[in-house]
């Protein structure tokens, strides 16, 4: 219920907010489409955030992309870059690579490896989660930690 209730909101959020309403003081997350790109020139530089959908109006897929933007920073901090595929009809190299079967959120880690799959929308916060608890991401903080008290 209270995925349901999160996918209406998002969606109603995403229809009353315009580009004119857009921060640009607010850090943009970068979201290509699959059409464009390929999996294997992120491998060991971002994570990939891969949503996708049968149409582009689908209010899981519009419901997921408002819930993306509504905190960038987090996922910018985390090396995210967001693909998305809402053209089954013209499959790219991606969706035949992850075979989704209408909405699918994808999260890839830096080795390439799939760490979640959902068929429902997810907020940034259960993703960010989610991202933190991998090693690849355990690692990053070490060595953030580490260079700190090394410039200290």
């Amino acid at each position: 219920m209270k995925q349901f209730l999160t996918i209406i909101l998002a969606t109603l959020v995403g229809f009353a907010a315009t580009a004119q309403d857009a921060d640009p003081a607010m850090p943009q997350l970068d979201v290509r489409s699959a059409q464009t790109v390929t999996l294997g020139e992120f491998l060991w530089l971002n994570r990939l955030i891969v949503v996708f959908a049968d149409t582009d109006r689908d209010p899981s897929f519009r419901a997921q992309m408002e819930l993306l933007r509504e905190h960038p920073g987090d996922l910018i901090d985390r090396d995210v870059v967001v693909i998305t595929d809402t053209n089954p009809a013209t499959p790219s190299d991606i969706r035949n690579e992850l075979r989704p079967r209408g909405f699918g959120f994808v999260l890839i880690d830096k080795d390439g490896g799939i760490k979640l799959r959902k068929p429902t929308p997810w907020d940034v916060r259960e993703i960010s989660r989610s991202i933190d608890k991998t090693d690849l991401r355990q690692q990053e903080l070490r060595d953030a930690r580490d260079q700190i008290t090394t410039a200290n």
